[in-house]
């Protein structure tokens, strides 16, 4: 399968959410100007660290265009915490307002060539891949970052700029495939 590299197209989606609606890409990209793509989970430990951050950037950037979209390709099986079902529970427990999408099959996860969890994609508004990676250079600590990845990115791609810095290695819990017998 192609790898989803800086430069090319972003595979499209269409995925249930825990907010119970079904969510497509390109509707997104018809209405915003750029899209961050999050391959997250419930029970990383990274994630966890970083779902305040993610939070943060919803709700700084959707006024500015920039939709935020969360996606779970974790097996459950493996990994019940990471069920559709605790998804909702998170989602309402956090009170998380963008989509948490859940990856049942995991082909949008391999066609955008995640590999941890978090791992952000920043799409431009014609759905092409800007910035692939970390969301910043400190998951232990927020109030220790010294480089915002995403941050930047997503600032260069509004102010009509090409990313300056497109690709960082993604920092956390590698994506959980499943088995191929049960799958």
């Amino acid at each position: 399968m192609a790898k989803t590299e800086i430069g090319s197209y972003a595979p499209d989606f269409e995925l249930p959410g825990a907010d119970g609606s079904v969510h497509h890409l390109a509707r997104y990209l018809e209405s915003h100007k750029a899209v961050c793509v999050v391959f997250m989970c419930n029970h990383c430990p990274y994630v966890k660290a970083y779902l305040d951050r993610i939070t943060q950037l919803h709700q700084d950037y959707q006024p500015k265009g920039v939709a935020v979209i969360a996606m779970n390709p974790n097996d459950a099986v493996q990994f019940p915490d990471d069920s559709f079902a605790n998804m909702k529970i998170l989602v309402s427990q956090l009170g998380i307002r963008y989509p948490y999408l859940r990856d049942e099959n995991q082909d949008v996860a391999h066609s955008f060539d995640a590999i941890k969890t978090p791992h952000v994609f920043l799409l431009d508004k014609q759905g092409i891949v800007v910035y692939s990676g970390a969301i910043d250079d400190n998951p232990q600590d927020a109030t220790a970052v010294t480089v915002n990845y995403l941050r930047n990115a997503i600032e260069d791609l509004l102010s009509g700029q090409m990313v300056n810095l497109a690709k960082t290695d993604p920092i956390g819990c590698s994506i959980k495939w499943q088995i191929s017998d049960h799958g």
